[in-house]
């Protein structure tokens, strides 16, 4: 049996226990002890998935007849829980989110907080806002940081965030221990959406003081060159959103148009020292962001731009290599310019 297999079906016995308890009628509040270590397991990168599977398994199990017929005239006490937050019923949503306090039990129920701010339901969204910071404070930093790092890598997918909701997760990350929580996050993790993450992480400022010791430190290449990037041209950019542009009306033809935004940085790095740095790196990645600057900057740097063009045309990576033979030729045109 493959490994996802047993993972659904662990996900939806705990579901079913937890189901049962809830309509047992009694007046203990339901026990999620097995759900909750269930959910730990899970992977945020299929959460979709697994959210429709425990919500449809959840829903099932609640509407089965568990009491007997004499009973049925007792009407069991109801406990709001944190799976009322994937109830189908957009008003148990809300209720859920309005009167649940303390910390969410995991990363899993966390991220279904968080996921709120999406929500089809307009005071649902309006709950997440009110309530998605008091849930914050309570609740474990490496839960929030994990949930934070997905929901931030993929905001730009969910089609009925507003930018208050965007505002409310913005501040949430600019909380000091989250946000030293979220550069060593962005730093030390070999996978993941982290390049995303570092742009969507630049629209505040946590990350500014910051920027030279990700160039220099990320595990991750991509990150690494992105940070360079930033350091390079004095600012940091994001996919903001798409926009529909007319190509041509008569037809009604048309595209979707990347909105980009950025914020200026305030860099006190000499040029020379960043491309001694980022022509050093390890990573072709990050080496052909070096050489992409150098050819920007050959006009500024003197002398130095031959050392710099040498390095990069005898590089082991054709691109960063071509890009050095580039330079070489811009060189030695405009001293055959200034020459003559």
């Amino acid at each position: 049996m493959q490994k996802s297999q047993i993972m659904k079906d662990k996900i939806i016995s705990a579901v079913r226990t937890f189901a049962t308890s809830k309509t047992s009628g009694s007046k203990v509040v339901p026990d999620m002890s097995e759900l909750i270590e269930a959910t730990s397991l899970l992977p945020l990168s299929g959460f979709d998935y697994w959210e429709r599977i425990i919500r449809s398994e959840f829903s099932s199990t609640v509407r089965e007849p568990l009491s007997p017929k004499w009973k049925l005239w007792s009407r069991p006490k109801e406990f709001v829980t944190w799976l009322d937050l994937l109830s189908w019923d957009g008003y148990k949503r809300e209720k859920a989110l309005r009167a649940l306090s303390g910390a969410a039990p995991n990363t899993f129920f966390y991220s279904l907080a968080v996921r709120r701010l999406n929500d089809w339901v307009p005071q649902v969204r309006k709950a997440a806002r009110e309530k998605l910071p008091e849930i914050t404070r309570s609740t474990a930093p490496e839960y929030v940081v994990e949930a934070l790092c997905v929901a931030l890598s993929n905001w730009n997918s969910w089609g009925r965030i507003e930018k208050a909701d965007k505002a409310v997760l913005l501040e949430i990350i600019s909380e000091k221990h989250l946000a030293k929580s979220l550069r060593s996050k962005l730093i030390m993790s070999a996978s993941g959406p982290m390049p995303s993450l570092f742009s969507q992480l630049g629209r505040t400022a946590i990350l500014d003081d910051h920027i030279a010791k990700i160039a220099t430190s990320a595990i991750q290449p991509s990150v690494r060159a992105r940070a360079y990037r930033s350091l390079f041209e004095g600012r940091i950019v994001w996919f903001e959103d798409r926009k529909w542009v007319w190509t041509d009306i008569r037809y009604c033809e048309g595209r979707l148009k990347p909105v980009i935004r950025e914020r200026k940085l305030e860099i006190d790095i000499p040029l020379i020292d960043l491309l001694k740095r980022s022509s050093e790196d390890s990573s072709p990645i990050v080496r052909r962001v070096s050489a992409e600057f150098l050819i920007r900057e050959l006009g500024s740097l003197g002398t130095k731009a031959t050392v710099f063009a040498e390095r990069f045309a005898t590089d082991n990576s054709n691109s960063v290599s071509e890009r050095g033979e580039f330079a070489l030729r811009k060189l030695d045109e405009a001293e055959r310019t200034n020459a003559s």
